[in-house]
């Protein structure tokens, strides 16, 4: 599975998307699986900026959008037990997708160690998480 802002598609909370030729080469050895579990809790594009404090995802101007990040992770978890999937690319630091580091909740652009909500669930059912920024073994 790879966060489908990694693979070019504008889901992101700015309507914007990447494009990185590294992940989009991953396709020669695995089949790539976009999935934006952001869209697929119902958030819309574009959106407000949110980031995660605690166990508390909020938007910048202060709307509770937990509910929709966590009904997201459980749609992954779901399509990757489905479909099979043993690995995810997901965006770094971001408050679904991030891995090992997300901002901080203060709008500031600091980090703070921990993952986003959509990798901490996939992580605990053993699926392997990299990011645009640490691809592994993968290539």
């Amino acid at each position: 599975m790879v966060s489908s802002c990694l693979l070019g598609e504008k889901v992101r909370y700015d309507g914007e998307g990447f494009q990185y030729p590294e992940i989009l080469a991953l396709s020669e050895n695995y089949d790539l699986h976009p999935f934006c579990p952001e869209v697929s809790g119902g958030l819309s594009i574009p959106r407000p900026p949110a980031e995660r404090s605690g166990v508390s995802i909020l938007t910048k101007n202060g709307k509770d959008v937990s509910a929709e990040y966590r009904l997201g992770a459980k749609k992954a978890l779901d399509y990757c037990l489905k479909e099979d999937i043993r690995k995810a690319v997901l965006k770094s630091r971001s408050p679904s997708c991030g891995k090992g580091q997300i901002y901080d909740g203060t709008f500031t652009k600091t980090l703070t160690e921990g993952h986003g909500v959509t990798a901490e669930l996939i992580l605990a059912h053993g699926i392997e998480v990299y990011t645009e920024e640490d691809l592994g073994g993968l290539k």
